[in-house]
């Protein structure tokens, strides 16, 4: 599956991410509760872009391994980076007007969340959530199975 990129540079640019992200979503068979708190994740991560770099990317497509299925989201900028990871993923720690949610929101939202990053070089989080597929997704995809 192609990946969608939509890079960041206003406000607007964050609703069209949240927009194909949330859009993804159904078309991967995520609830619609899955695909609003994935469209919060690439909201507040998009939010962060701004205020903290001013620009950057944001990529997402699908995923898939042998039992689910998911949507992975993939942020870079080339800011400033962050300087103490640990504490930025601390609940509480805010430097921002974002929806409040921060880093350590943004990883409780979705199944999977890493960082990487590099002061003075910028920054890349990766953040994918998964839905189990159920039986007859999975019957379907074999070789020699007719769907």
């Amino acid at each position: 599956m192609d990946e969608i990129r939509v890079p960041i540079a206003a406000d607007a640019d964050i609703v069209v991410a949240r927009g194909e992200g949330r859009a993804l979503a159904g078309r991967l068979g995520f609830s619609r509760t899955d695909a609003t708190l994935i469209a919060t994740a690439i909201s507040e991560i998009g939010r962060n872009i701004l205020v903290h770099a001013g620009a950057g990317e944001v990529a997402i497509g699908g995923a898939a391994e042998d039992h689910r299925v998911g949507v992975m989201v993939v942020a870079r900028d080339q800011g400033p980076g962050i300087a103490d990871v640990q504490r930025a993923l601390r609940e509480g720690y805010a430097t921002g007007a974002g929806l409040g949610l921060g880093l350590p929101g943004t990883r409780r939202l979705m199944d999977e969340f890493d960082i990487e990053t590099q002061v003075g070089h910028g920054t890349t989080v990766t953040m994918c959530k998964w839905r189990e597929r159920d039986p007859l997704e999975v019957l379907q995809e074999r070789p020699g199975v007719d769907g």
